[in-house]
């Protein structure tokens, strides 16, 4: 498979189109959470922890997803996964309290676990090294349409379809993806000895072991948390509360968002790839989108209420953000090819250890002021949260920095 657009219709489209779903089972979390916590009369607290639901159960499945990649390939197990994640988006349609709410985003963090990685472990099956960040960046834009999708279109048919009916039609649509991947993508051919069950999970050991890993995975990862955090839940509720925007200008806003994080990715994966195929150093991108992430946050801990400095920071928050999986390929490539799916979701697996942690912890800091008269948060609560990502963000990106280790290859 040597042609670049036969390897994007066969592999990375239908592929994509899983984490397109992933995608959009996050973020419409920003749209409908309002909606959620007035039905179901939710605190914050509440709706950070429903929101959590999913990338706890998504976490869990990392490792053992991992090993599922390297060993059985994207295709069967991504064919499997979907039709797991219609049954989430189902359960959710369903559900008629908070229990039933948290029951369907946990089989939907399980369906959906493996999308963004699986596409990264196929493409460094079937490209050469140095190309695996740029077809990652370009399959990053079908995957980010689903943010698009979940943000003003969302909004638009919430009216005629209810919440409800959204995500009846993400169950569809998770069902038409199964089928597409089975039949659509190739398997890759084993090479080496077989290897027993024990053994493939040995190497998650050694990785979890290793210095390198824990030098630079971290702050890979944390890119990612930022985005999964606040464009899955806590963006929408801060232009509601800090910039007063209404439900449309929200929408409108976070679909602004969605295009800036479209654009990121394939902007970091082109810049990644150049910067590789000329000599230097893979974490050189995901460095200096850290480096925009930390000034965006700073400048959101301000309050702005002006629609030009709203929308630039968060453009810019989500530009900077794009760029977790160019750090996921960065620090896969440090370890043998065979260990891609296993080192990329552990990766993964800190990302939503962190989005777990970072948007119960938004929630709780939140509560510590009262409601305001119209029934949103303090926007202190929002920049005393914003400070600690901040604070966490910077110690990351500093260890990542520091003096290499004797025998540390960066």
């Amino acid at each position: 498979m040597t042609s670049p657009l036969r390897l994007f219709l066969v592999v990375s489209l239908p592929l994509a189109a899983l984490n397109l779903l992933n995608q959009a089972s996050r973020t419409v979390m920003a749209i409908i959470g309002p909606l959620l916590a007035t039905e179901f009369a939710l605190s914050a607290s509440e709706l950070g922890m429903l929101a959590a639901c999913m990338f706890a159960a998504y976490g869990a499945a990392q490792l053992p997803v991992g090993v599922a990649l390297d060993v059985i390939g994207p295709r069967r197990l991504q064919a499997s996964m979907a039709l797991l994640a219609a049954a989430g988006f189902a359960v959710f349609a369903l559900a008629n309290g908070i229990a039933g709410l948290a029951a369907a985003r946990v089989i939907l963090g399980v369906g959906i676990s493996a999308a963004l990685m699986a596409v990264i472990k196929a493409h460094s099956q079937w490209c050469p090294p140095a190309q695996v960040t740029n077809m990652t960046g370009i399959a990053l834009i079908v995957g980010a349409l689903g943010s698009v999708l979940t943000t003003t279109p969302v909004e638009a048919v919430l009216p005629s379809l209810g919440w409800r009916g959204v995500f009846w039609v993400m169950c569809v649509a998770s069902l038409a993806t199964a089928a597409w991947i089975y039949v659509s993508v190739p398997e890759k051919a084993a090479t080496g000895p077989a290897r027993s069950l024990a053994a493939e999970f040995g190497v998650v050991g050694s990785i979890l072991a290793s210095r390198r890993f824990w030098r630079y995975g971290p702050a890979a990862a944390f890119l990612s948390t930022m985005n999964f955090a606040y464009l899955g839940l806590w963006a929408g509720p801060w232009l509601r509360d800090v910039a007063h925007y209404d439900g449309p200008a929200r929408a409108q806003t976070l679909f602004w968002y969605t295009l800036a994080l479209m654009a990121g990715g394939y902007v970091t994966g082109w810049a990644a790839s150049k910067a590789q195929a000329a000599g230097w150093s893979r974490a050189l991108v995901p460095g200096a989108t850290t480096v925009g992430l930390i000034a965006a946050q700073a400048g959101l801990m301000l309050q702005p209420t002006t629609p030009a400095a709203v929308v630039s920071l968060w453009l810019l928050f989500a530009f900077c953000a794009s760029a977790g999986p160019v750090g996921y390929i960065a620090v896969s490539q440090m370890f043998p090819p065979e260990q891609t799916g296993r080192v990329s979701t552990a990766i993964n697996a800190l990302t939503l250890a962190g989005a777990f942690a970072l948007q119960a912890a938004v929630g709780t800091i939140l509560d510590l002021w009262p409601r305001t008269a119209a029934g949103g948060w303090d926007p202190r609560g929002y920049s005393a949260a914003l400070a600690l990502s901040l604070v966490v963000q910077a110690a990351l990106a500093l260890l990542a920095i520091g003096a290499p280790r004797r025998g540390t290859r960066a």
